[in-house]
């Protein structure tokens, strides 16, 4: 029994006889494969990524665990179709609250078609990608029984100032319910999920270290998810924060590279995060205080994420780009 999934806040949606993904109930994810080498190269870059022995097993399990193809009938009627399938992120968590957030300058690569090259590069210069090095493509946050989730129009949310995306990550980690826009967010829950030795932040840099050295992949136009079940805090359990990398459709070879356009905006929403957890006076409560040294050594280095790494490597790059850096904060 196959069914559209209740907690996608980004991408293509499997509603009102469109064609997208569908779940089933054994935790596995169902992503239809596009009609052009998109698809093509998406399965590429699973089948060499999960069975390529260079990749850190911590470093691997930031990735959803790849169970090969199948053909299945396509959510839009359309008859059989081959589908990714995937480990479904979210698929034992009850509320969970989610964060899709896609990373980069440039979300389009130096071999794409000119005409595709000026559609990405007019949608990142609309929304934060060029001038962050991110953007957040859309979210949901769980409030609690009564109000449920708040899920903003995506639209919205992609066109957020840097000011906003901070009110907005900070909303993320907040017990107030975020549809009140006169409430200021109070960041009580960034502790517990933005910090300590397993939460987002030490997920991201796992994940920054990783991008200063390797070289096999350029993860062109991909999602950081950043996950966590609130309702577990309000009782007085873990969060269980989780950080997936998602959407690989856009990959290339890095040919002995480093992925600066990744690993630059990577580094600007470590940044981010960073100052919310270090800065607990911008909140209404100083819930950011750490408990432990380890802790602290994770969370008083927010400098060494430089935000301006984000420097382009080619001169078709240069030729579409009027800042080749992230502009930081």
């Amino acid at each position: 029994m196959l069914k559209v999934p209740d907690h996608q806040v980004a991408g293509h949606q499997a509603r009102n006889g469109q064609l997208g993904p569908l779940i089933d109930d054994s935790g596995r994810f169902y992503k239809p494969l596009q009609d052009d080498d998109r698809g093509s190269k998406e399965v590429a870059f699973y089948s060499s990524f999960s069975s390529n022995t260079r990749v850190p097993d911590h470093i691997r399990r930031l990735f959803p665990v790849f169970h090969g193809t199948q053909l299945l009938e396509a959510s839009d009627g359309s008859g059989l179709r081959p589908h990714l399938v995937l480990e479904d992120v979210v698929s034992t968590r009850s509320h969970p609250s989610v964060m899709d957030i896609k990373i980069g300058s440039r979300t389009w690569y130096p071999e794409s078609s000119e005409d595709y090259i000026q559609r990405c590069f007019k949608k990142d210069r609309e929304t934060s990608s060029l001038s962050l090095g991110f953007r957040i493509s859309g979210l949901q946050i769980y409030g609690n029984e009564e109000s449920g989730f708040w899920k903003p129009e995506r639209k919205l949310v992609q066109n957020l100032s840097a000011a906003d995306v901070r009110v907005v990550l900070k909303k993320f980690v907040s017990s107030d319910l975020p549809v009140d826009p006169n409430s200021d967010p109070d960041c009580s829950f960034a502790a517990s999920v933005y910090g300590g030795s397993t939460g987002i932040l030490a997920q991201l840099l796992e994940l920054k270290a990783w991008f200063e050295d390797q070289t096999m992949y350029h993860l062109n136009s991909c999602s950081v998810l950043l996950v966590y079940e609130k309702e577990k805090l309000l009782i007085g359990e873990r969060s269980d924060a989780e950080v997936k990398l998602i959407d690989f459709a856009h990959v290339t070879e890095g040919k002995g590279i480093i992925d600066h356009n990744f690993l630059g905006g990577l580094c600007s929403l470590i940044k981010f995060i960073s100052e919310i957890l270090t800065s607990p006076d911008d909140c209404t409560t100083k819930a950011c205080l750490r408990d432990s040294e380890k802790d602290k050594e994770i969370l008083t280095s927010p400098d060494e994420c430089t935000t301006k790494v984000c420097l382009q490597d080619s001169d078709k790059n240069t030729n579409h780009s009027e800042n080749g850096t992230i502009e930081g904060m």
